[in-house]
């Protein structure tokens, strides 16, 4: 394997929970009960932040809380903040799982091909994840990224097809009724 694979990134630490080294994590995988196993080591983004190996795992609340053997004390959890826990690309065996880095800097279009805006970041809520797309005119729409919203993802045309609900773009006019103007 070569090591310019691409990396993928599993969680982002979080803010130091406690005084232990607990931290939290924001999870980046679809697949975190199979991922964030204790035992499990991962290599880190920076690398010099790493590798970690879990010690243990909980959620409480929705939010997952992991401690690291190399993270000891409040301190080093702190210092940990924003590292992200990585693997090797190849490895990704999620069924239409895109990644944040994947997805940034697409264009946003419509079915037709008409511009919508630009993809500047991709959150994870509980419910699901949300492109969140810039317009031209600044404002920023969130698009629930289910397949009924973003249908179709293209890495190679560097395309995002969506078709949200009225009223989460701004400047939407009501559809057209078919009567002319005068």
């Amino acid at each position: 394997m070569s090591s310019d694979a691409m990396k993928l990134t599993v969680a982002r630490i979080g803010r130091a929970h406690g005084l232990k080294g607990e931290v939290t994590v924001e999870v980046r995988t679809d697949i975190p009960e199979d991922r964030l196993v204790p035992g499990e080591e991962y290599e880190t983004e920076p690398a010099s932040a790493g590798p970690l190996t879990i010690a243990a795992v909980r959620t409480q609340a929705g939010r997952w809380y992991l401690r690291f053997d190399e993270i000891v004390g409040r301190e080093a959890a702190d210092a940990a903040r924003g590292v992200e826990l990585v693997i090797d690309g190849e490895e990704s065996d999620e069924d239409d799982a895109w990644f944040v880095h994947e997805l940034v800097g697409l264009a946003a279009v419509r079915p037709s091909g008409e511009a919508v805006g630009e993809v500047v970041d991709l959150l994870s809520m509980p419910a699901q994840d949300i492109l969140v797309v810039k317009e031209p005119n600044g404002h920023r729409a969130m698009i629930p990224f289910v397949e009924e919203f973003v249908p179709e993802v293209d890495i190679e045309a560097r395309t995002v097809t969506v078709t949200p609900p009225y009223g989460l773009l701004s400047g939407e006019e009501p559809e057209a009724t078919g009567e002319t103007r005068s």
